[in-house]
C-alpha cells in the first residue's frame, strides 16, 4: 500500500488526484502504524522548512520514517520540500533536516535579477545524470513543473539524479538506494509527470 504522508505542509490534494488518475490504491495519513506497514511513501510538501520538520516531530513520525526508510528500506518519494527535508541541513529557519543526504539547502542568489526570479517558477528542463528506475520512459531534456526558492548543494555527486540549469545549474532530483527526491513536482508535471508516479509506484 502507498502511503502518502500528511504532515500539515499542503500540496497533498494534488498528489492524490494524479494516483487516483493511475487507479493507485493509497491512504493519506499521519498515524506511525500506518507508515510503518506502507510499502511505498510519497513525502509531499509546500512551505517552510522549520515549520515542516517541527510538525513532523511533534506528530511522532522522524523516527518510524527513520526505520521505514533506513532499516526495512521502504521506497519513499520527496517531493519539493519533501525532497529537501531529506537533507542534513536548511538555511530556511537554520534547520536540521532528516539527514539522509549528505546535502545542504539553500536560497537562491542570482547575479541577473531581471531575467532570473525567486521563486524559480514555472517548466523547466531536468538533465538526467545516472540510470535510475525511476527515469524510465522519461526522456532526456524533460520539461517538469517547478515552483521553489532553495535548493539543494549536495556533497557526494553520484546521489544526483538530475540537474536543471536557471542561471546556473542546481540539483533537481537525488537517488540513493531505495531513497528518492524530486525537487519539480510530478504532480503538476501532466503526462511526463505521472510516468514518473507510474515509474515509482512499479519499483
Amino acid at each position: 500500500m502507498i502511503v502518502i504522508i500528511d504532515y500539515n505542509m499542503g500540496n497533498i490534494f494534488s498528489v492524490q488526484k494524479r494516483l487516483e488518475k493511475l487507479n493507485q490504491e493509497f491512504i493519506i495519513s499521519a498515524d506511525p502504524a500506518v507508515i510503518a506497514n506502507a510499502n511505498r511513501l510519497i513525502l509531499p510538501g509546500v512551505g517552510h522548512f522549520a515549520v515542516a520538520m517541527d510538525n513532523l516531530r511533534t506528530s511522532g513520525l522522524i523516527e518510524v520514517l527513520n526505520r521505514a526508510v533506513l532499516i526495512d528500506k521502504v521506497p519513499i518519494l520527496g517531493i519539493c520540500l519533501g525532497m529537501q527535508l531529506m537533507c542534513a541541513f536548511s538555511e530556511e529557519g537554520d534547520c536540521e533536516g532528516l539527514g539522509w543526504f549528505d546535502a545542504k539547502v539553500v536560497k537562491f542568489k542570482f547575479e541577473d535579477t531581471l531575467r532570473f526570479k525567486v521563486p524559480h517558477t514555472g517548466w523547466n528542463q531536468i538533465h538526467i545524470t545516472k540510470k535510475s528506475q525511476l527515469m524510465i520512459d522519461i526522456p532526456e531534456a524533460s520539461y517538469f513543473y517547478f515552483v521553489h526558492s532553495y535548493f539543494l548543494k549536495l556533497n557526494e555527486e553520484t546521489d544526483q539524479l538530475n540537474f536543471t540549469s536557471h542561471e546556473y545549474n542546481f540539483t533537481s532530483a537525488i537517488e540513493k538506494e531505495n531513497i528518492y527526491g524530486v525537487q519539480y513536482h510530478p504532480e503538476k508535471s501532466h503526462d511526463i509527470g505521472l510516468q514518473l508516479l507510474k515509474n515509482f509506484i512499479n519499483m
